[in-house]
């Protein structure tokens, strides 16, 4: 690792930190994936989380992309970890959620941040890095009418040029309504090899994607229009998960519906409620969510690396 100094001459940053190997890759014009590590610290239980964060690295790798795990890392944003911080993302579940409205106060403690979808597009961005992966992003929460709970995902997305790669939003949001943000924010919502808008668990959510792409080199080119266009807002790459890994659609929302009513009951809000229910649903389908969450996971982590490699050979 080393304090940044991009041949780019884009970066020069002693708060932010890119691994040497990510740096090379970078200046060659070789493809990276950006990767969360809040999937990492508060999405599974461990040692499934860092099983999940070593295959979608190995995942990347293998389709000739570099991955770049993004987390706050004694008081440094760092992009890149190293295994070792893996390992230790993985076994300390104290570690906060970290979005961009986070990043200066933890850096400043000299503390550890678990980065969001919002501060991982942020700090992608500021790398240079144009691609990542994740498994689905925050959006407008269910009874946002009354609580105005919508998740700093989609500001981010409004406002910083990184295509996320996703299976929609996660299930547990008001979808509809959180198509409604991205249409207004400007952000394209790309359906790979679909023309309906995955819902996590599920393949389909019944609200229609902006347009559809049935192959990398297709999504690339979009992506690559766009950003001669000088269109500076993010993109949406929205992709099912596989078809042998979906959840069936009535028993997943069931469980869903009584998860949020839990969470309400027990006074669960904020940036604690995505956690509480991820949990909750682990717990009530017998750890058949969190099975179906790595499954789209890396498929992501796939279709991202596919689709970054076509983005360098334009």
């Amino acid at each position: 690792m080393s304090n940044v100094k991009m041949s780019n001459g884009k970066m020069n940053n002693e708060y932010l930190i890119v691994s040497e190997e990510v740096q090379v890759a970078l200046a060659e014009n070789r493809p990276v994936v950006a990767l969360e590590t809040t999937i990492i610290s508060h999405g599974f239980s461990y040692p499934d989380n860092l099983e999940c964060g070593r295959t979608c690295e190995k995942i990347i790798r293998e389709e000739g992309a570099i991955p770049a795990a993004i987390g706050i890392v004694k008081g440094k944003l760092k992009i890149g970890l190293t295994d070792q911080e893996l390992v230790y993302f993985s076994q300390n579940k104290e570690i906060p959620k970290c979005s961009r409205r986070d990043a200066a106060a933890v850096i400043a403690g000299d503390g550890y941040g678990a980065a969001t979808v919002a501060l991982t597009m942020m700090a992608a961005k500021m790398a240079g890095i144009q691609f990542f992966a994740t498994g689905g992003i925050g959006g407008v929460h269910r009874g946002a009418q009354d609580t105005f709970d919508i998740s700093a995902d989609l500001e981010e997305l409004a406002q910083t040029d990184v295509a996320v790669v996703c299976a929609g939003a996660k299930a547990i949001l008001d979808i509809p309504l959180t198509l409604e943000y991205l249409e207004t924010a400007g952000v394209t919502v790309l359906g790979f090899g679909t023309d309906d808008f995955p819902a996590f668990y599920t393949r389909k959510s019944g609200c229609g994607v902006d347009y559809r792409t049935d192959s990398a080199e297709d999504a690339a080119r979009i992506i690559k229009i766009k950003k001669n266009l000088g269109i500076n807002n993010g993109i949406i790459i929205a992709v099912p998960i596989p078809q042998n890994d979906e959840m069936n659609p009535i028993y997943i929302n069931d469980n869903i519906r009584r998860a949020l009513e839990k969470a309400d009951s027990s006074g669960i809000h904020g940036k604690a409620v995505t956690p509480f229910l991820l949990a909750e649903l682990h717990r009530t389908t017998g750890g058949k969510s969190a099975a179906a969450n790595k499954a789209l996971v890396y498929n992501n982590s796939r279709t991202a690396a596919k689709i970054a490699l076509a983005y360098c050979k334009l």
